[in-house]
């Protein structure tokens, strides 16, 4: 229940936190290297349980765009746009990945007998 409660606090907190610690560049390196591993643990996750490669896919490319956007020495405002679409793609793949789950689908392959 204690997680519960915090959760929304600390996402609330979350602007004010960022702006006290301001965008630093280690600040970027940490949160990829969070992303990294929990992102491909749950693509790999939702793969391994309905073999859909859509979302794998997409989710890799997010990933892989989150990681150039941090790595690549590139203006802020490609920085910004590659962390943005990755950020996007990843959410994607994450949904794709839960509504195939909970039994429906965002990507159907064309030899789905549901279609």
């Amino acid at each position: 229940m204690l997680h519960c409660l915090a959760l929304p606090l600390l996402l609330a907190a979350l602007p004010a936190l960022a702006a006290q610690l301001g965008p630093h560049e280690g600040m970027h390196w940490a949160i990829l290297a969070l992303a990294l591993p929990t992102g491909a643990i749950a693509l790999g996750g939702g793969w391994r349980r309905h073999r859909a490669a859509a979302p794998l896919i997409v989710g890799a490319i997010g990933l892989a765009s989150l990681a150039a956007g941090v790595a690549l020495p590139l203006r802020e405002l490609f920085e910004t746009g590659l962390t943005i679409t990755g950020s996007l793609l990843l959410a994607g793949a994450h949904l794709a990945n839960w509504r195939r789950r909970a039994g429906g689908s965002l990507w159907r392959s064309h030899c789905d007998p549901a279609c």
